[in-house]
């Protein structure tokens, strides 16, 4: 049993709450549309903790009835600075719809798992809500829904162009990214008095502005224009052209600002802050969560998300991989913000010390697991730098990519007495760990050193790894390595198993249906990774959201840099038929798989997917897992 705490210890969700805090009025009351999880993998809980430490009296509405007399929307009154809104840890659309567009079951942002306790465009209903009741409070938009939507994009959902999510919602402001450093400016600004309607000169906001007015002045920003919304609803190209202008400047530290002309109006995006420091990270982190769902929920079942990461380490933000179908870099930025030690190790403290742990962590990692500590060796080179991924198509000759801190910290959470073990349950970019392919900072032999650290130590029978596709061409497109480096990583991962006296099973992720795949790439797929021993169970279909590169090939049909046609397939039976390559071993598609290779005139390929001469490859660990 976890033992009872003070209410107080989380931030308010109702008056009574606020009360006992000894607050009569609020300064900010956040609107999110997950159930209010007082951990810092939950951005609302990040976001509550940050307006707290600057001393601001903030309270919480978690998943708001926007159906019935808005008596949600109204309990805490006005507040006295803004209203903050998020869609919460996912976009809704992405929550609410698998990539065939199905209605999902459950909710893992939810008590119980339960869906349907947020609506679809979540942030533009709880923002217009706001803006009905309360015309005269500003309302302060972030989040992920929020960050990257935050220009003309394709909605996979309404199939065709949206504007800004500020047109749609009315907000007064957004914030892009992960919000810690704009928030705080904020913040500061308005405890000094600055009224909210000059805060459009800060970093990393958007707004909108009648057409008419001059952009705020700042000598030290240029200014790029993208095509305007309407010449994007005529022009597919227009469309996709803009997004390589958004993209480069998401990614530089010394970025331009851009505007986008929508109707009469004009969107300004000012420039990002440049990348976290290990202080700034570390006191977000470092806040006092505690760790716990509000209890408000006890009777309501667990929360699947938060069961998922209760006693997990996340140890930095960001990802240099810029893959074309993944929304990471987009948000937290390609340079990673690590956390200091000191800071990773008290949460580990944190953890062990939770009443349910029974001596294992969950995940020691982040969204790419081995990217701890990893930054340019020169500085300047990465300040002149626009290419979206440091390790497409070739590793960075200036990026560190040194595994020696990781394997030192995975040490150091192996000595705490408390710690039975630590997993890397994160995906880690096995790439990175390839010596043909990664020839930097090596000398010291890091990468085996790493790899038989997680091997031993850090996973519980089977590794994930994300190679996506066997298809060279469709890698490209995915801003992945060739596969050949995969099969160069299996040979590694395989020999060092053995060296170590350990079979866990390699568990590699791939993709159907992405831009630049056809059904025969999807044949060879099945075929190469049976003939390596896998039967495959990490697989997805591809779905187009916002802010991608992948997102922008599915609508316009060109790439974005080189605006050249790359073919996608859209219909849900052609998206189906890619996906059912994967469960080749599934006796009810083995008729059907065969007569789309007899049609595609390759029996040769059939027979190698179907056929029996190469069941006699399959490994030991696959045949038992077969008959269990």
């Amino acid at each position: 049993m976890i033992e009872e705490r003070p209410i107080t210890d989380w931030l308010p969700i109702t008056k009574k709450e606020a009360e006992k805090h000894g607050w009569n009025e609020l300064d900010v009351v956040l609107f999110s549309g997950d159930a209010y999880v007082d951990h810092p993998a939950f951005g609302t809980a990040v976001i509550g903790r940050i307006i707290e430490d600057e001393g601001f009296k903030i309270a919480i509405v978690a998943q708001p009835n926007w159906k019935d007399d808005l008596r949600d929307f109204k309990k805490f009154g006005k507040p006295k600075y803004f209203f903050g809104v998020t869609a919460g840890c996912m976009d809704s659309m992405v929550n609410h719809y698998t990539a065939n567009k199905r209605l999902r079951s459950t909710d893992a942002y939810t008590p119980g798992g339960e869906a349907g306790y947020r609506p679809d465009y979540t942030t533009i209903v709880y923002s217009n809500i706001l803006k009905e009741i309360y015309p005269d409070v500003p309302v302060l938009i972030g989040g992920i829904e929020a960050s990257l939507r935050r220009v003309t994009h394709y909605d996979y959902w309404k199939d065709k162009l949206m504007p800004s999510i500020l047109v749609d919602s009315k907000a007064d402001l957004l914030v892009y990214g992960m919000g810690d450093q704009p928030l705080r400016e904020i913040l500061r600004l308005l405890k000094k008095g600055v009224p909210f309607s000059s805060l459009n000169t800060l970093k990393q906001v958007a707004f909108m502005q009648d057409k008419t007015e001059e952009l705020p002045k700042n000598k030290l920003w240029e200014t790029l224009e993208l095509a305007s919304h309407e010449a994007c609803l005529e022009d597919k190209i227009k469309y996709a052209a803009n997004f390589k202008i958004v993209e480069v400047e998401s990614n530089k530290w010394q970025a331009n600002r851009i505007i986008q002309h929508v109707g009469n109006q004009t969107l300004v995006i000012n420039p990002p802050y440049k990348t976290m420091t290990e202080d700034e990270i570390d006191r977000s982190f470092d806040l006092p969560y505690t760790r716990l769902p509000h209890p408000k929920y006890k009777k309501r079942g667990a929360i699947p998300a938060y069961d998922m990461i209760k006693f997990s380490i996340n140890m930095h933000r960001g990802c240099f991989g810029g893959c074309s179908f993944c929304t990471i870099s987009a948000h937290q930025g390609k340079f990673i913000a690590s956390r200091s030690e000191k800071s990773i190790l008290a949460e580990v403290d944190q953890v062990t010390s939770h009443p349910e742990f029974r001596g294992y962590i969950s995940d020691l990692g982040g969204p790419s697991a081995n990217m701890y500590k990893m930054k340019g060796k020169d500085e300047e080179i990465c300040n002149r730098c626009s290419s979206p991924s440091c390790i497409h198509p070739v590793i960075c000759s200036n990026l560190d990519t040194s595994h020696k801190p990781m394997t030192e910290l995975y040490r150091k959470v192996d000595a705490n007495p408390k710690v039975k073990k630590a997993f890397v349950g994160s995906g880690i970019r096995y790439d990175l760990l390839v010596d043909d392919f990664n020839k930097n900072s090596n000398d010291d032999g890091n990468h085996d050193e790493y790899i038989e650290q997680v091997v031993k130590h850090h996973i519980s029978g089977r590794l994930k790894v994300a190679p996506e596709h066997t298809s060279d061409a469709t890698l490209k497109v995915m801003r992945k390595p060739s596969f050949k480096y995969f099969h160069k990583f299996k040979e590694k991962y395989d020999r060092i198993s053995e060296k170590v006296g350990m079979k866990q099973e390699l568990i590699p992720y791939f993709i159907s249906s992405h831009p630049g795949c056809e059904e025969e790439d999807m044949a060879n797929l099945a075929a190469e990774t049976k003939d390596m021993g896998f039967q495959l169970e990490q697989v997805q279909d591809f779905t187009p959201t916002p802010m991608t590169v992948a997102e922008v090939i599915y609508y316009s049909g060109v790439h974005p840099y080189t605006l050249k046609p790359i073919n996608t397939v859209k219909s849900k039976e052609e998206k189906l038929n890619q996906n059912r390559f994967f469960f080749w071993y599934k006796r009810e598609n083995r008729d059907w798989i065969k007569q789309r290779l007899q049609k595609a005139n390759r029996p040769d390929l059939a027979e190698k997917l179907l056929g029996d001469s190469t069941e006699k490859k399959v490994p030991k660990w696959l045949e038992e897992r077969r008959k269990r």
